[in-house]
């Protein structure tokens, strides 16, 4: 993602993300030369913080739900300069469709791509560029169940609010469906796979143990969808989006023990 040219953004920066699309924004706003700040909920894991502060973006903790507010609102007005959305920003959508063109391009006969789903930004990205190559290529949306307001809207066919509970799946899983992304949901994405805490802490664990790869509770997500079966047959692909997962929620997934 590249931010627009310095001239236009005299106020700095802005987001509401404490992933890696809060990293991004901070390390294009540093190249920049422009001031950055990230509105963050509250019970972010301070080891993204940590990633944001190293590149020079500036925190505003929010208690979770006044921070899901700024994006349903689109903005936070105690902060000026311009809101970078981290899910409906047509700009950030196309650049999350890079993933699935890098995807067909390693592997043209995908049958699947599990994405973990925040808002819809990454998977509707994907999906769109996926699709548009290889139009019989599946693509869902990976949710735990302890906040899956897309699964809740797919059930009720329109966008709703769900009663969401906190876990160390923190990177994914809002209050609602964002009734601007909606309908791009519905007609890309072909379902949502829900699975549960102990699934993606497993999946976790799998990822470190046989891949040797650290994924956060989200970026896991997709790894413990494809378990299930639930994608169906044939060659999946699971995107695992984050590695930003706090070393004590680590030590304590590796051995055995609840997060």
């Amino acid at each position: 993602m590249r931010l627009a040219r310095p001239e236009s953004l005299a106020q700095g920066v802005y987001t509401a993300s404490a992933g890696n699309m809060a990293q991004g924004v901070a390390w294009n706003a540093r190249r920049l030369g422009v001031a950055c700040s990230v509105v963050v909920p509250d019970q972010a894991p301070q080891t993204k913080l940590d990633a944001i502060e190293r590149l020079g973006g500036r925190i505003v903790p929010l208690p979770f739900d006044r921070w899901w507010q700024v994006l349903v609102d689109h903005g936070y007005p105690e902060i000026a300069g311009l809101f970078i959305h981290p899910v409906s920003d047509p700009a950030v959508i196309a650049g999350n469709g890079t993933i699935g063109l890098e995807i067909l391009e390693d592997l043209p006969d995908a049958d699947a791509i599990l994405v973990p789903f925040g808002g819809g930004g990454l998977s509707c990205g994907i999906a769109c560029a996926a699709k548009a190559l290889r139009p019989q290529i599946r693509v869902f949306a990976c949710e735990v169940e302890t906040a899956a307001p897309f699964a809740a809207s797919l059930a009720a066919d329109r966008p709703v609010s769900i009663d969401r509970r906190a876990s160390f799946v923190d990177g994914i899983g809002g209050k609602s469906m964002l009734p601007e992304m909606w309908p791009l949901a519905k007609k890309m994405l072909d379902g949502s796979i829900v699975v549960s805490v102990s699934d993606v802490a497993e999946a976790v664990r799998l990822l470190a143990s046989r891949n040797h790869v650290v994924a956060e509770g989200a970026g896991a997500a997709s790894v413990a969808a494809a378990l299930t079966g639930r994608a169906g047959a044939g060659k999946i692909v699971s995107v695992v989006s984050g590695g930003n997962i706090d070393l004590s929620t680590l030590s304590r997934i590796l051995a055995g023990e609840s997060p």
